[in-house]
């Protein structure tokens, strides 16, 4: 019995030890074979093929690609990867590493991100508006009935002083008679009470409008005309031409509506994404097709609280001097806007920043050989730097020429990973 149950041990030791050499022979051929592969062929629109020979894709029927692998990378692919375990999964979406033979035609520029004090020149279009601080109007200071328009049409300049109508009024008519009366009178007897007399009839007569060389040419003359002539009390271009022949106005109507050129407004559209930066006080420089050769410059007034939900853009007012009358409203206005962004932000240079619409990135070195895609989140763009908000540290390397053949390298082998899922993100 004894001898039974030690053949029945002797068999079991030999046939565990045949099963582990197995294995282990197994494990050094398929090692063996592994490091026998050294290229494998690949279609350039479908990378996820893999094929030992040479041939057609399988799903598009292009020939193939051969994919040469550098043998020693192994070591150092396991190590890089320890050293990125505290990467986030947001900023890391793509590596890409280059064999020696790449790097003999890979020359790229490098940028370390660094701090930068920004400021942004805004071109923006602006339209000349009449100020509606100044407009005006030439109103009836008392009732009557036009006889006469000396203003032809709407768009007529009218100066102060010039004639605008000729009114019939046999209120004006009496307080007339009444100033010629009181004046014979002082002259005859000087006493105070005429005075005072006198005195009040010219300063009724001045309220509605009529002016001293007229009443004294009606003593002169002896006689108050039918017809009194109204002068203009304000300078501007007609905008509402009231008054026409045979019209009757009652006292506070308008004969004209004005609008006065001296001062205008210059109104500009901000877009959106800049409109954060536009503060009141700021400095803007005009020029106008116009008036060629000349700089005019104003200051923000007015910021529209209120965005355009049609043109996403925000309205901007300056208002500048126009004495000379040169500004029409309607013209155009080329306006540059100087803007301080606010801070010390961490900034890149435009070309390093490959925007693909669904995501922003950048290519940043880890050494010769080892090259990364992080993800950014940018803010504001000046003088062909762009704010980084998020995503990258000070003094990290950027590639700024060159970054658009590790995104083919990446693309074409699969290389950007949606770094949540797990998946190739194929739609870059």
């Amino acid at each position: 019995m004894n001898k039974i149950i030690q053949l029945f041990i002797m068999i079991s030791i030999a046939l565990f030890a045949t099963g582990c050499f197995s294995e282990e022979s197994h494990k050094e051929d398929r090692s063996q074979k592994e490091k026998q592969i050294t290229s494998y062929y690949t279609c350039s629109m479908h990378p996820h093929i893999r094929e030992e020979k040479p041939g057609k894709c399988p799903i598009c029927h292009m020939n193939l690609t051969k994919i040469e692998l550098d043998q020693s990378s192994g070591q150092k692919d396991h190590s890089l990867h320890q050293s990125r375990s505290d990467e986030t999964a947001q900023d890391v979406v793509a590596r890409v590493k280059l064999r020696h033979a790449q790097l003999k035609h890979f020359q790229p520029d490098y940028f370390p991100v660094t701090t930068m004090k920004m400021e942004k020149n805004i071109r923006l279009l602006g339209t000349v508006m009449q100020s509606e601080e100044k407009q005006s109007s030439i109103p009836a200071r008392i009732g009557g009935r036009v006889e006469k328009v000396y203003v032809k049409s709407t768009g007529s300049i009218v100066h102060k002083g010039d004639p605008v109508i000729d009114l019939y009024s046999p209120k004006l008519i009496t307080a007339g008679e009444e100033y010629l009366l009181a004046k014979k009178s002082y002259q005859k007897n000087k006493t105070k009470a005429f005075k005072e007399l006198l005195a009040q009839s010219q300063e009724k007569l001045q309220l509605w409008g009529i002016k001293r060389s007229q009443y004294e040419q009606w003593f002169h003359a002896n006689k108050v005309p039918d017809y009194i002539t109204i002068y203009a009390n304000t300078t501007g271009i007609v905008r509402k031409r009231n008054a026409t022949v045979g019209k009757y106005f009652k006292e506070g109507q308008n004969f004209f509506e004005l609008s006065d050129l001296s001062l205008v407004w210059i109104e500009m559209d901000v877009y959106e994404h800049e409109a954060s930066l536009v503060k009141i006080g700021q400095e803007v420089e005009l020029t106008f097709s116009a008036i060629p050769g000349e700089t005019l410059y104003g200051k923000i007034d007015f910021i529209n609280p209120v965005l355009d939900r049609q043109s996403r853009t925000l309205k901007v007012r300056t208002t500048i001097q126009n004495r000379l009358g040169k500004l029409k409203p309607g013209m155009i206005a080329n306006s540059l806007l100087h803007m301080d962004i606010p801070g010390m932000p961490l900034v890149v240079p435009r070309t390093a920043v490959i925007d693909t619409g669904k995501r922003k990135v950048v290519w940043i070195k880890v050494n010769d050989q080892y090259f990364q895609a992080k993800q950014i989140h940018t803010g504001y763009e000046s003088e062909g730097y762009v704010e980084v908000k998020h995503g990258l540290m000070e003094d990290e390397l950027v590639v700024i020429e060159g970054n658009f053949l590790l995104d083919a390298q990446a693309q074409l082998f699969g290389g950007y990973e949606d770094m949540k899922s797990g998946r190739s993100s194929h739609n870059h």
